[in-house]
């Protein structure tokens, strides 16, 4: 009896002996995911986290199971900056009809996420987190995307997703729900009246489309998104939309005039000065630009036939065309419901041509900032942006006559891959 005492109090040693060594390794392993987060944002969300995911139950079978892509089934990554006219260019695709699931900008909450608490996005963290929520996203799987929204979702539904109405998929009758009484959903569908969006009917929305786009200016960098074309699941394609930096810059200056107060004291009282922290990123984000265009236009083995350079000039000179032309590099056929939609867009009025509108006269915004951003402030963008300037093929201007004079074309004739 008395060894039989022993032997059971010896294993219950050895079960505490483990179990301290469980909770060591845990809290081991707690301090190498944070060491991996430095941007741990308030509430934390740790990317390692993020990336594990374990709460799919509530979206449809199946979504990890594909062990390749569905014969004929696309996936498009369009690739901007602000203000280069992505959201027009987006709307070529997401006007497409019954067979597309095109989102606007889903990233916008993983950028707001990330920044919380501090100055801004640690672009080292980000470019990875934005790359897996992508690779989610083709899948149809939202789980990954809701870690980012607030308030968070709540049983997989949200008032809160960021310009839902700008994606015709997320508005369609068998994902819209009866409106809540009470609850403010500020990107609300035009189409019709619905309810907060559950995420649930849309992964289902997702899984029964033959195709899927996503539009967005928060990925820089091409090279990040190499484990994407790598995944037997997609069948991935990029399409880089670029436009003349001294553009971006007179267009920012107007939509973002806040952001943008020292350019405008630039603009006005003196020189600019070259060192200044915001030249500085305009610099980097013309040299990131660059950076994957020259990638992309050197076409490495697993990026061929897989990437697109556009212009957004020459959609605003020749948007029916160029329209054609990128579909046919994506594979997908264009409806005559997306022609429509573009012949119409293309030539709308001056009152329709906002800011923000997806409306556009094409062929007389191509030119309209010449006559906002002053000389000297187009100096510095060629001074900076210089390489990316070339290798787009934007003409310099050494003179503000020249700059006013429409009859010198500041686009040189080029073809790109």
């Amino acid at each position: 009896m008395r060894n039989k005492y022993a032997v059971i109090i010896i294993c219950i040693v050895a079960l505490v002996i483990i179990e301290k060594e469980n909770n060591i390794i845990s809290r081991v392993s707690d301090k190498l995911t944070l060491r991996r987060s430095p941007l741990t944002p308030e509430p934390p969300v740790p990317y390692d986290a993020l990336v594990v995911m374990e709460d799919n139950s509530s979206y449809p079978e199946g979504i990890y199971s594909e062990n390749g892509t569905q014969a004929g089934r696309k996936h498009i990554l369009l690739m901007a900056t602000t203000r280069t006219g992505s959201s027009f260019v987006g709307e070529f695709f997401n006007q497409q009809g019954g067979n597309m699931f095109y989102l606007f900008e889903p990233l916008w909450h993983v950028e707001r996420m990330l920044s919380i608490g501090t100055s801004g996005t640690n672009a080292s963290t980000s470019v990875w987190v934005y790359r897996d929520v992508l690779q989610h996203l083709f899948l149809c799987n939202f789980s990954m995307l809701e870690r980012f929204i607030s308030p968070p979702p709540r049983d997989h539904v949200t008032p809160a997703l960021f310009r839902r109405e700008s994606s015709m998929a997320l508005c369609e009758e068998q994902v819209c729900t009866p409106v809540v009484k009470d609850i403010f959903e500020r990107y609300h569908c035009k189409t019709r009246r619905c309810g907060p969006l559950n995420l649930t009917l849309a992964s289902e929305a997702c899984l029964g489309k033959q195709h899927r786009v996503i539009k967005t200016v928060r990925v820089r960098q091409l090279d990040t998104l190499r484990s994407l074309v790598e995944d037997p699941r997609l069948d991935i394609k990029f399409i880089q939309l670029v436009r003349d930096p001294r553009a971006i810059l007179a267009s920012r200056m107007v939509a973002f005039a806040g952001k943008y107060h020292n350019w405008k004291s630039w603009a006005v009282n003196g020189d600019v000065p070259i060192e200044d922290e915001e030249v500085k990123r305009l610099e980097g984000n013309c040299n990131n630009i660059r950076i994957s265009a020259e990638l992309g236009l050197s076409q490495p083995k697993w990026l061929k036939n897989r990437y697109m350079l556009v212009r957004y000039e020459d959609i605003a000179r020749y948007p029916m065309q160029k329209a054609a032309e990128m579909y046919n590099f994506t594979g997908i056929p264009m409806t005559t419901q997306a022609r429509d939609w573009i012949l119409r867009n293309t030539h709308a009025t001056t009152e329709a041509s906002g800011v923000y509108s997806t409306q556009k006269n094409s062929s007389e915004q191509v030119e309209k900032w010449r006559r906002s951003i002053p000389f000297k402030l187009a100096q510095v963008v060629q001074k900076v942006c210089g390489p990316t300037m070339k290798l787009f093929g934007y003409r310099f201007v050494d003179s503000e006559q020249k700059l006013l004079n429409k009859s010198f074309s500041l686009l040189e004739e080029k073809h790109f891959i």
